[in-house]
């Protein structure tokens, strides 16, 4: 009898076997996501159609329909996924990184190298000029990667690392500008990673200057 196939446990963290019709669900899943990268980066975001992705899948109609009900769903699960692998990666530069600027520095270049050799690189292919559609912000995996870039930064001013400033805001700065720099470093040809993050890092730190100061929280 052949070894049972394990899967983690979203509730418990633990790794728990699954049967035959869950792992069909796990592989159509992951044939439909393999095959949207693919579509996305040959025909861009904007020209690839559904029936584009199920045609790369061997799938049914029917059964593409069973676990997204539009390309918007493909795209957003696609970035949850990347979402879902960059959270150890961006925790792994804060557990290193040797004071603020050099966790920012790291946090995001991490990111940009992330987008341009994982998975998630089928961004690079799309047309010049073509922007990626809204995402979602409040799904599970973004809203974790969030929360560890936010209590990453009060930690880091709590220790007197980074200057007192609104973590909240400065980690979805942070976030935001990441994402907009990595999205146009994207676009050209080659991408310059180390250009890109020097940007942002300077941008936002220099930025940082002009931010009022929060007064220290009041002793317990």
């Amino acid at each position: 009898m052949s070894d049972p196939v394990l899967t983690v446990d979203l509730d418990s963290n633990v790794l728990a076997p699954i049967g035959k019709r869950a792992r069909t669900k796990v592989a159509n899943r992951a044939a439909i996501l393999d095959a949207a990268r693919q579509v996305f980066g040959e025909l861009g975001y904007e020209a690839a159609a559904v029936r584009d992705i199920i045609r790369r899948t061997g799938l049914s109609v029917g059964a593409f329909y069973n676990y997204y009900r539009s390309k918007e769903e493909v795209y957003e699960a696609l970035a949850e996924d990347g979402a879902r692998r960059f959270r150890p990666i961006l925790h792994a530069q804060y557990e290193q990184a040797k004071d603020f600027e050099s966790y920012l520095h790291g946090a995001i270049r991490a990111y940009f190298e992330f987008l341009i050799t994982d998975s998630q690189a089928w961004l690079t292919q799309r047309p010049r000029g073509e922007r990626h559609p809204q995402l979602r912000l409040d799904t599970p995996e973004m809203l974790a990667v969030f929360n560890e870039v936010r209590a990453s930064i009060a930690e880091a001013i709590d220790k007197g690392l980074a200057p007192p400033v609104d973590a909240e805001y400065l980690a979805g700065a942070s976030i935001g500008v990441a994402r907009e720099v990595g999205d146009l470093m994207l676009e050209r040809r080659p991408p310059n990673l180390d250009e890109a993050a020097d940007f942002a890092v300077r941008m936002l730190l220099g930025g940082l200057a002009a931010v009022p100061r929060r007064a220290p929280p009041p002793p317990l």
